[in-house]
């Protein structure tokens, strides 16, 4: 697949607060449950790419989805997944799917952020300390086209956002 394959709809999705915070020592830093049924209704059925740190955090492979985990490391490999150790080969491993989903860390973010075509975010209105982020979205490049807010609950204990981008002119 080349970069000007206009088909496919390359969506980066994440959560990040308003410091763009993603998580800390490999660990994501809040719990947003309607959060999680999100990701998975949005991700189900699709191609799923992420750095191996992220595959690391998670108890295993996300059911009902292609797992592809892009590393450098060559001799890596994982259950239930694919490795791929370009964002070329990754997104080889995703044909047949037209929305491949890319689902962090705050590295792989930032390297297919100039391809994607989405961004699905979920912005939690807080700040917090931590060691991966999500890149900076450029709003002469982004264009918000869907926004729809919640609030802070007993058991979801921040407001937070969720937030479509489209990039302009794709």
């Amino acid at each position: 697949m080349n970069e000007s394959d206009s088909s496919k709809e390359i969506t980066l999705i994440a959560a990040a607060s308003e410091n763009n915070a993603l998580g800390k020592d490999n660990q994501l830093i809040w719990h947003l449950s309607e959060d999680l049924k999100r990701f998975k209704r949005l991700t189900q059925g699709h191609a799923v790419i992420m750095g191996r740190k992220t595959f690391e955090s998670m108890p295993r492979a996300l059911p009902n989805r292609k797992n592809i985990i892009l590393t450098r490391n060559k001799d890596y490999q994982a259950k239930d997944a694919w490795v791929a150790h370009s964002i070329e080969a990754a997104l080889d491993l995703t044909e047949g799917d037209l929305q491949p989903f890319i689902i962090g860390g705050g590295e792989i973010y930032t390297l297919f952020l100039s391809i994607a075509n989405r961004i699905e975010l979920t912005r939690v209105h807080s700040t917090f300390e931590a060691d991966a982020f999500f890149p900076q979205i450029d709003t002469q490049l982004w264009k918000l086209e869907e926004e729809e807010n919640h609030f802070s609950t007993t058991d979801q204990p921040y407001d937070y956002s969720y937030l479509t981008f489209k990039k302009r002119n794709s």
